[in-house]
C-alpha cells in the first residue's frame, strides 16, 4: 500500500473520503498513478494492490482516511486476464488440460523483479479460463488470491507443460467487488475534477464510491447513536450499544455502521455472535480503523468529571 498528500498546484476538490477505481494504464506504475490522482484531487491518496508498470486495469484509489482500510482491501481475491507466449508448439486440450492441473493450492516465490522478500508462499488458484489459442499465444483468465504472481505462473505452466512461456501481456479485471466495468481513465477524472473546480461536482460525484463500497463482505454490526461518539473516541462497543448484528466469530473483522447506513469503523469481535442479545452488557467489538469523525453524534457517555 502507498500514500501520498494531496499537491497544493492544483485547486482541492474534494476533501472527504472515498475510493475511485482507476484504469491504469500501461507505462506508468501504480504509486504515479496515485500521485497523479491526489493531485487532480488535492487530498491524501493510497493504493491497494500494485500492478506493475506494464500492467494495465484496475487500481483501487482510496481518498482520505480511507487509506486505513488499506490491509483489508489488500486481501481481496484478484482477477486478470493474461497472454501468455508458448515457447513450443502444443495442442489447446493440453493447455486446457494443465489449466486444470494448476487449478487449486500452488507454491510461488515472488519474481526477482519483484520488491518483497522472495520467500515461498502458498497461493490459491480459483479458475483458469482458456479464452483462446492461435500460434503459441495462449489468451487466458484467472481468478486467484491476492499475492498471487501471474509472471510466475506463466513460468510455470510452461515449465510443466515441457515447452517453457512467459507472459507477454497482462490485464487485472477486477479487484474484489471492484471491477472494469467501475473504472475511471486518468483523462475522465482530470475533466471531473475540472468541472468540479467550476462548480459542477456531478461527474465527480459519480466516481466516488463510498467506503462501504470496500467491505461488502463483512458482517455488519448496527449501533445505537448514543453509542457512535464513544466508538469515534477509541470505546469498545459494548453489547447494549448494539441495535442488531450479523452473525460472526471471535475474532473476525465486522464492519460497525449507524442506523442510517453510515460507516463508523471496521472492529474485531471479542466474542462469536452467539454470546450477544438485546441489552446484554459485555465489550463485543474492538475498533480497529475509526472513519467517522469524533463530534459527528453527540455524545452519549459521559467522564467521571462530568458527574455531579
Amino acid at each position: 500500500m502507498s500514500t501520498e498528500k494531496g499537491s497544493t498546484e492544483h485547486p482541492v476538490v474534494w476533501s472527504g473520503s472515498g475510493m475511485i477505481v482507476i484504469d491504469k494504464p500501461r507505462g506508468p506504475s501504480s504509486h504515479q498513478v496515485t500521485a497523479w490522482v491526489g493531485k487532480l484531487l488535492g487530498c491524501r491518496v493510497g493504493h491497494s494492490g500494485t500492478l506493475d508498470p506494464q500492467v494495465s486495469g484496475v487500481l483501487l484509489v482510496m481518498l482520505g482516511n480511507v487509506v486505513r482500510l488499506a490491509p483489508h482491501l489488500l486481501r481481496h481475491d484478484k482477477e486478470y486476464v493474461c497472454l501468455m507466449r508458448l515457447h513450443g508448439d502444443i495442442s489447446r486440450e493440453q493447455v486446457e488440460l494443465m489449466a486444470l492441473e494448476f487449478t487449486g493450492k500452488i507454491y510461488q516465490r515472488p519474481p526477482r523483479k519483484s520488491a518483497v522478500k522472495r520467500s515461498l508462499r502458498i497461493r490459491s488458484i480459483h479458475r483458469i479460463e482458456v479464452l483462446d489459442y492461435e500460434q503459441r499465444l495462449v489468451l487466458f483468465k484467472v481468478h486467484c488470491d491476492a499475492g498471487t504472481y501471474i509472471r510466475s505462473l506463466c513460468h510455470h505452466m510452461g515449465l510443466a507443460l515441457g515447452v517453457g512461456a512467459h507472459m507477454q501481456e497482462l490485464r487485472r479485471t477486477r479487484s474484489g467487488p471492484f471491477d472494469e466495468q467501475k473504472a475511471h481513465s486518468l483523462h475522465d477524472l482530470s475533466d471531473a475534477c475540472s468541472r468540479a473546480a467550476d462548480g459542477d461536482t456531478r461527474a465527480l460525484l459519480s466516481m466516488i464510491l463510498s467506503i462501504d463500497a470496500a467491505v461488502p463482505d463483512l458482517p455488519n454490526v448496527v449501533i445505537h447513536d448514543r453509542a457512535i461518539d464513544a466508538v469515534c473516541h477509541g470505546a469498545q462497543l459494548a453489547g447494549v450499544g448494539i441495535v442488531r448484528c450479523d452473525a460472526f466469530k471471535k475474532d473476525d473483522t465486522v464492519a460497525v455502521v449507524s442506523q442510517k447506513n453510515e460507516f463508523v469503523c471496521l472492529g474485531r469481535a471479542r466474542v462469536p455472535s452467539s454470546e450477544w442479545s438485546s441489552g446484554k452488557s459485555g465489550l463485543v467489538i474492538a475498533p480497529t480503523a475509526v472513519f467517522l469523525k469524533p463530534g459527528t453524534y453527540p455524545r452519549g457517555w459521559e467522564k467521571k468529571t462530568d458527574r455531579t
